[in-house]
C-alpha cells in the first residue's frame, strides 16, 4: 500500500521512492546558494521532469554505436537506427494503446502536435463561419494556434469558463453548443490549477454532435494511463520531457483515418513517396508527417522513458500522486498568508500559490537558496491569470520521484520566507 506519512517509506510500484530516486543523478545535487548547502528539492515537474540513467545510457549507447540516419541505408549501423527508431513508436503505441504504430506521428512536443492539427486539419477542413470549442484554462500552446487559424480562416472560438474551484462548468456544455463547432480542442490536466478535467464526456459530447475532439495531454499522460481507444479522441498531443525523456520530442496520436485524410504539414525529404520537378506525392503513414531527419537519438530516449514508466506502472504512479497531493494541499493551504489557485475534486499534483506580501518571482528565488525548485511566472497561461486576477504565481509541481520530506522542507521554507520578507 503506498502511504505519504513523513515517518513511513512511500513504495511505488514495488519499490521504495528511495530506490527510484537513486536512478536519476540529477536528484542528488546539491544546491550552493547563499551560503547555504542543500540537496535539491525538484518541485518544477509539470515544466520539465528529471531523467533515470537509463534514458541518458539509452541515448549515449545509441550515439556510441548505432549512430547513423534512419530508413536511408543498408548498413549495420543504420538498420540498428532504424530498429531502434521504429521500436520506440511501438513501445509508445502500446503505452497509450493506439490501434496501430502508424497512428503515432513523432512532433518536437506538444506544441508542435496542436500546430500540426491546426495547419493540416484545420486548413483542410474548417471554413469560414465554423467555431471551435476551447477552455478558459488552455496552455498558450493550444490557445494560439486556433486564434490564428481563426483568424486566417474566418472562424470563432467559443470557451467552456471553470469556476472558482478550478472546475469547468461541463453543465453548460448543452447552452454553449453550436451546430458550428467543427472541433474540441481541451486539456486535460492544468499546469496551472492542477483540475484534471473529464476529457472523456467532453470527447463523447462532441462526438454525438459530429465534432472532432483533441486532447492535450501534457500533463495527464506522464501522470496518469491514458487510453486514447478507451476516451475516443481523435488527436492526442503530448511531450517527451515531461515524462522523463529528452526535450525536443513529442507525439501526436491521430486516427488512422484522419491522419490519411490530411494534407503534409511540413514537406522535405522522407515524407514523400516519388518527387518530379512540378509535383510530388506523399509517403504512407506515419512518414507522411515527419519530414527530414528526425530527433532520432530524442526518440530512443523516450522509448527508454516509457519502459521505465511501464515497468513502475502508471496506475501506481497515479495513485501515489494523488496521496501525495493529498498530503500537500492541506500543509500549504495552513501556511499563514497563502493562497492555492484551484481545488477541484479531481487533481493532480500542480499547485499555483501566492503569498501575501511576496512577488512569486522573489519567492522562487529564495526556496531557490533552500535548494527547493519551484516555478514563477504566468506559466503560459495568461488568461487564466487574469480571470484569477493575478499577475503571476509560484508553482510546486509533482512527480512521483517527490517524497514527503520534499513538500515538509517546501513547507517550512514558505512558512521562514514570509517572516523574511514581512
Amino acid at each position: 500500500m503506498v502511504t505519504t506519512k513523513a515517518d513511513a517509506v512511500p513504495r511505488v510500484g514495488g519499490r521504495t521512492v528511495e530506490e527510484i530516486r537513486s536512478d536519476f543523478p540529477a536528484l542528488a545535487r546539491i544546491i550552493e546558494r547563499d551560503g547555504k548547502s542543500n540537496v535539491v528539492a525538484y518541485l518544477d515537474n509539470a515544466a520539465t521532469s528529471q531523467k533515470p540513467r537509463s534514458v541518458l545510457d539509452a541515448m549515449a549507447a545509441y550515439y556510441e554505436r548505432s549512430n547513423a540516419n534512419v530508413h536511408r541505408a543498408l548498413y549495420t549501423m543504420g538498420e540498428e537506427s532504424t530498429a531502434l527508431y521504429e521500436e520506440s513508436r511501438r513501445a509508445v503505441q502500446r503505452f497509450v494503446n493506439a490501434a496501430r504504430p502508424t497512428e503515432i506521428i513523432y512532433t518536437s512536443g506538444t506544441t508542435a502536435g496542436i500546430n500540426l492539427v491546426a495547419h493540416s486539419w484545420g486548413r483542410a477542413f474548417l471554413s469560414e463561419g465554423d467555431e471551435i470549442l476551447l477552455t478558459e484554462m488552455e496552455h498558450h500552446s493550444n490557445l494560439v494556434p486556433w486564434q490564428l487559424l481563426a483568424k486566417e480562416k474566418g472562424c470563432r472560438l467559443r470557451f467552456i469558463p471553470f469556476g472558482e474551484s478550478g472546475e469547468l462548468e461541463l453543465d453548460r456544455l448543452e447552452t454553449l453548443w453550436s451546430d458550428r463547432i467543427k472541433l474540441v480542442s481541451i486539456v486535460h490536466g492544468s499546469n496551472v490549477l492542477g483540475t484534471v478535467n473529464d476529457v472523456k464526456r467532453i470527447v463523447d459530447f462532441a462526438h454525438e454532435r459530429g465534432a472532432v475532439a483533441l486532447v492535450d495531454g501534457a500533463q495527464s499522460v506522464p501522470h496518469e494511463p491514458v487510453d486514447v481507444q478507451a476516451l475516443d479522441c481523435d488527436f492526442l498531443a503530448f511531450s517527451g520531457h515531461k515524462m522523463l525523456g529528452p526535450t525536443g520530442i513529442g507525439i501526436l496520436y491521430g486516427k488512422e483515418r484522419l491522419l490519411e485524410s490530411m494534407p503534409p504539414f511540413l514537406a522535405g525529404g522522407e515524407m514523400i513517396e516519388a518527387v518530379w520537378l512540378d509535383h510530388a506525392t506523399w509517403n504512407s503513414l506515419p512518414y507522411k508527417f515527419e519530414a527530414g531527419t528526425p530527433p532520432i537519438a530524442e526518440t530512443v530516449g523516450l522509448g527508454a522513458a516509457v519502459d521505465y514508466l511501464g515497468k513502475l506502472g502508471m496506475a501506481a504512479i497515479r495513485d501515489y500522486e494523488r496521496e501525495l497531493s493529498a498530503y500537500a494541499l492541506p500543509r500549504l493551504k495552513a501556511v499563514p498568508g497563502l493562497k492555492v489557485y484551484g481545488e477541484a475534486k479531481r487533481r493532480g499534483g500542480v499547485f499555483s500559490f501566492n503569498v501575501d506580501g511576496v512577488h512569486p518571482h522573489d519567492l522562487a528565488q529564495y526556496l531557490d537558496g533552500e535548494g527547493i525548485c519551484v516555478r514563477s511566472g504566468h506559466h503560459c497561461a495568461h488568461p487564466i491569470m487574469r480571470k484569477l486576477d493575478v499577475a503571476a504565481t509560484a508553482r510546486a509541481s509533482l512527480y512521483f520521484y517527490n517524497l514527503p520530506a520534499e513538500i515538509d522542507r517546501l513547507v517550512g521554507a514558505l512558512e521562514r520566507a514570509k517572516e523574511f520578507f514581512g
